[in-house]
């Protein structure tokens, strides 16, 4: 069973999908996510979101000024600003 992620900004969704490894930086430092996780609520820190598809595909966001939340197999990440990189 893949990770439930949703990363969003004030705009809009920016990314919404199945994952196998999201890589988010907080105030607590880099954590790392993945199916089974514990429960989390952390403040994010500026810097990248990376996200791992189960097929291996790489997706990069640079996020800030906002939270991340990890309830069961769901990851949500709310930022002011969020956008993907090339």
């Amino acid at each position: 069973m893949a990770l439930e992620v949703t990363l969003v900004s004030a705009e809009a969704e920016v990314w919404a999908g199945e994952a196998s490894l999201v890589v988010a930086k907080t105030t607590e430092g880099e954590i790392g996510f993945m199916q089974g996780h514990e429960p989390v609520l952390s403040i994010l820190s500026e810097g990248q979101v990376r996200i791992t598809q189960a097929d291996g595909t790489k997706i990069v966001a640079d996020a800030r000024d906002g939270f991340v939340s990890m309830e069961g197999s769901v990851l949500t990440i709310v930022a002011g600003h969020a956008q993907l990189v090339d």
